[in-house]
């Protein structure tokens, strides 16, 4: 099974059609009869995704809708409302709810199994990025990450004076240049947005960059030509500065085969001409929010990534990261036939500055020394703090004579520096520096740090302050 459903509908002839339709696409259907039953299986986990009918006895579709993303627990499921007529009061209620589409009796199978395939790859990829950063995901929480949905405060202080919170996200609206509802709807979209809302060409969608991409696309399936629009959004898709935007296709009445289409070629919404503003605002609210919670998520992952490698006090890459980078380095030399240095650190006395002026002296010296020594390399080498005094540079591509130049001016740029330490005082430190070459050799990156440890002791030993090359050791 490739997802599980649930159905929620009061008539159990209607749940058995719909379970026919989903079962026959290898979908894992679960019934229920009424809202309260649906709240109780969504939170005991499971659901991918919910089909509701929207009129019910006891909760309705647009009441259970609501409780589900009140719910930390079932905020996030995607929800399907299904309605007896193609009522515009009804769809705004459940859109208002946190509805992500409605599907008017008879369900069009075509619609139905286009949407879920399309909320299913949504759902994955949440999944995805909760199952690689989930703890960060949850050190970040906050209420707006919940997608389509309140903006907490700010949105109830302006529902209570009876007027809707201008929305945050830059919308660009593309059309045919015979499109004349163009100009009209945008105009009646911008009082709602608190960014910018533009008409922009094709081309001018194809030049975007990531300083100027909009968060959502309405994109004309028509430009001119037959599906021009679809083309463009595949087009938009597959490029680096627009394809994580949202995109809502606009279509002719009643194409629901287009639909499916658009749907699966990565649209997050469609909707039909004509269509009322109050209706496309809202879901362009569902999908922004959508946007800001996948966005939020990348990021937070990014981050947990980077810290993952990087020594917060200091800014340098970790030991973990440096280790690994020095054997990606030793194969490279190795697979190319070039040479590498390796530089490893050690500020003389150290457990002297903590112990005379305190660790948050320490810590200043420390990140003054690493700023020195990533100031003074070249952007294709790394510098790695590998332990607490401890610092490992590689230096690809380059000679004996270059490493040791390298390593001479890192020692003479950090004797010079003049440390400010929060008590006020004024700091001098020294390197001591221990250099190698890694050599052609299986083991190569391990050799090399056991060669360059003993220079560094070497170094040491010799009084300090100094350089020591691997053959002096």
């Amino acid at each position: 099974m490739t997802g599980r459903i649930l159905i929620v509908d009061d008539v159990a002839t209607n749940r058995i059609v719909m379970k026919v339709k989903l079962a026959a696409a290898r979908y894992d259907v679960v019934p229920a009869a009424t809202g309260e039953d649906a709240l109780e299986i969504a939170r005991a986990g499971g659901i991918d995704i919910i089909i509701m009918d929207m009129m019910m006895p006891g909760l309705t579709g647009a009441e259970t809708c609501a409780q589900l993303r009140a719910d930390p627990a079932t905020a996030t499921i995607p929800v399907i409302l299904v309605t007896a007529s193609d009522d515009t009061e009804a769809r705004m209620e459940g859109l208002s709810a946190g509805a992500d589409d409605f599907l008017t009796k008879p369900v069009d199978e075509i619609a139905l199994l286009a949407r879920v395939r399309s909320l299913l790859r949504t759902r994955e990829e949440e999944r995805d990025y909760e199952a690689r950063g989930g703890a960060l995901l949850e050190m970040t929480d906050d209420v707006d990450a919940v997608p389509g949905f309140a903006e907490s405060a700010r949105q109830a202080s302006f529902e209570a004076r009876g007027k809707p919170a201008p929305m945050e996200g830059r919308i660009a609206l593309i059309a045919g240049a015979d499109a004349g509802w163009l100009p009209v709807q945008r105009d009646r979209l911008r009082p709602l947005f608190r960014d910018e809302v533009a008409v922009i060409s094709r081309d001018a969608a194809l030049a975007l960059d990531m300083s100027s991409v909009p968060d959502l696309f309405l994109i004309d399936a028509d430009l001119g030509a037959r599906n021009a629009g679809l083309r463009l959004m595949s087009e938009l898709r597959s490029r680096h500065a627009t394809r994580h935007a949202a995109f809502i296709v606009l279509l002719p009445a009643g194409d629901s085969e287009r639909a499916a289409t658009a749907l699966d070629l990565g649209a997050s919404d469609v909707s039909y001409h004509p269509f009322p503003v109050d209706e496309i605002a809202m879901r362009i609210r569902t999908q922004l929010a959508r946007k800001k919670r996948a966005d939020r998520m990348r990021d937070t992952l990014e981050t947990g990534l980077r810290l993952a490698v990087i020594d917060p006090l200091t800014g340098l890459h970790n030991r973990r990261y440096g280790l690994h980078h020095l054997d990606r380095v030793a194969v490279r030399c190795r697979a190319q036939g070039i040479r590498a240095g390796v530089i490893l650190m050690d500020i003389d006395h150290f457990k002297r500055v903590n112990d005379t002026h305190g660790h948050p002296a320490g810590d200043c010296v420390l990140a003054r020394v690493a700023q020195v020594l990533a100031d003074n390399l070249r952007t294709e080498d790394l510098v790695a703090r590998i332990g607490g005094e401890e610092f490992l540079a590689v230096l690809p591509d380059a000679d004996l004579d270059q490493v040791r130049t390298v390593a001479e001016r890192l020692r003479t740029q950090v004797a010079a520096l003049r440390i400010p330490t929060p008590c006020g005082q004024t700091l001098s430190v020294t390197l001591s520096l221990g250099i190698a070459m890694l050599e052609d050799r299986e083991d190569a990156a391990p050799h090399a740090l056991n060669v360059v440890d003993r220079a560094l002791y070497a170094a040491k030993d010799a009084g300090r302050n100094r350089v020591a090359l691997a053959e002096e050791a």
